[in-house]
């Protein structure tokens, strides 16, 4: 991995050195845009409105427009900022891990201790495990100010970017709840189903079948050409079955069908129990 950030956590008179480091890639197949006659690569280009002639990456300011006036900003400009300057990330305050709505998270990062001694850095992932307390930090990066999750991963620190509260939409929608009439009946169906389909989280169980798929016809294109039988590469879709109106007998049939699901799983797990305890 590659440090994208060095810095420092701050709070109160506590200096933690630190390298940021993206906590997350992304392993979707890459498809690029092609003209379907021939197949050349749509490529876009930076072409500049005045003189039409394309503009390297390097020749290129950013500039504010409003109504007819243009403000220019430079590199130099931009890196005048001080808070872009600024290699601090700064603790405002610890709040309870319960009180951060998962709505606000960004983007995740793993810190780094780089100090002579990392005692400043396991100090503060301590106290933060021991208290059950998140800090809440600022700093900034990429020509941003950040608001920052700081919270602990296993033995890491672990920086969550926030949204800004103004960056979260509210619903453009009104309540259903006076709208709608719930029976009891139908809430101790539906709780029944919520725990039929209860398991304790385990990420390496899912996948993302989407990417497989794509990767499945990329690999059956290769070997038959255009003329793929899809129902061949994928197996053909299962019926789901007929459309069920009637929302308590939807909910009796997910129950049946959700425990009977589990039964199955589990009965090769029991033989083998019974193997092991017979020998």
């Amino acid at each position: 991995m590659r440090a994208i950030w060095t810095g420092a956590i701050t709070f109160g008179l506590v200096n933690v050195p630190v390298k940021l480091y993206s906590a997350t890639e992304d392993h979707d197949v890459e498809l690029h845009q092609v003209h379907n006659a021939d197949h050349g690569r749509i490529r876009y280009q930076r072409r500049c409105e005045i003189c039409d002639q394309v503009v390297p990456f390097a020749d290129i300011d950013r500039a504010f427009v409003d109504e007819d006036e243009t403000i220019v900003l430079t590199r130099k400009d931009l890196a005048s900022i001080p808070q872009e300057r600024d290699r601090e990330i700064s603790v405002v305050e610890f709040v309870p891990n319960a009180q951060l709505d998962p709505i606000l998270f960004e983007r995740s990062y793993y810190l780094e201790p780089t100090g002579a001694t990392p005692k400043a850095y396991v100090l503060l992932r301590r106290t933060l495990q021991e208290s059950d307390r998140t800090a809440l930090v600022q700093f900034a990066l990429r020509q941003k100010t950040r608001l920052a999750a700081l919270r602990v991963r296993d033995d890491v620190l672990v920086l969550q970017t926030l949204l800004w509260p103004d960056e979260v939409r509210e619903p453009a929608f009104t309540s259903l709840e006076k709208s709608v009439r719930i029976s009891a009946k139908e809430l101790e169906l539906s709780a029944a189903l919520v725990e039929s389909f209860s398991d304790d989280f385990e990420p390496s169980r899912f996948r993302d079948e989407y990417q497989e798929e794509l990767r499945s016809l990329i690999e059956a294109k290769r070997n038959a050409g255009e003329t793929v039988d899809t129902d061949e590469t994928f197996g053909e879709k299962e019926d789901a079955g007929g459309e069920v109106i009637d929302l308590m007998e939807a909910l009796k049939k997910s129950v049946e069908r959700s425990r009977a699901a589990k039964g199955r799983a589990a009965a090769p797990a029991k033989k083998k129990e019974g193997k092991r305890t017979g020998s």
